[in-house]
């Protein structure tokens, strides 16, 4: 398989592709509003107290900011969703794991629920691609359909 083939989107309808654009541009523009106080220090957003070293903390601000820039424009989406994915895989240990916030706080303190919501829309993007109104489409193409299942052609007949 060529490297070029993981950026092609699968052929997916146009309510689904413009669901798709909504939700990238949405929650792409989130990642941007997040990330840009953090790409501003790359290595140093968590203080200097922090026990995550600086270059993580730099990928995850280059996740965050370039992550939801190319989720908005449509561009290296399985890339991307990769990065916010294992931003967020992250954020939603430290959350439940080590600081031992609720999914939702009741307090409006902090929880690890937008953190998992991030990771499942992360998630669906890298499994169903950024849809036909993306830069990925324009850019690399579509896939082709997929050849049928094997049983799936037994049961036609």
């Amino acid at each position: 398989m060529k490297a070029i083939e993981l950026f092609k989107p699968p052929r997916l309808c146009a309510r689904v592709s413009a669901g798709l654009l909504i939700l990238r541009l949405v929650v792409g523009l989130a990642f941007i509003f997040h990330g840009y106080g953090k790409i501003q220090n790359p290595f140093g957003w968590m203080g200097p107290d922090a026990s995550i070293p600086g270059v993580f903390q730099a990928l995850a601000a280059v996740s965050e900011f370039g992550g939801g820039l190319f989720w908005m424009l449509g561009l290296f989406t399985p890339l991307a969703s990769l990065g916010l994915a294992c931003t967020m895989t992250v954020a939603v240990r430290m959350h439940a794991f080590m600081l031992h916030d609720p999914f939702v706080s009741q307090t409006g303190g902090r929880s690890y629920e937008p953190a998992i919501v991030y990771l499942c829309v992360a998630v669906l993007l890298l499994l169903a691609g950024p849809g036909r109104l993306s830069l990925d489409r324009v850019v690399f193409g579509e896939k082709t359909r997929d050849a049928p299942v094997p049983e799936e052609t037994e049961n036609k007949q």
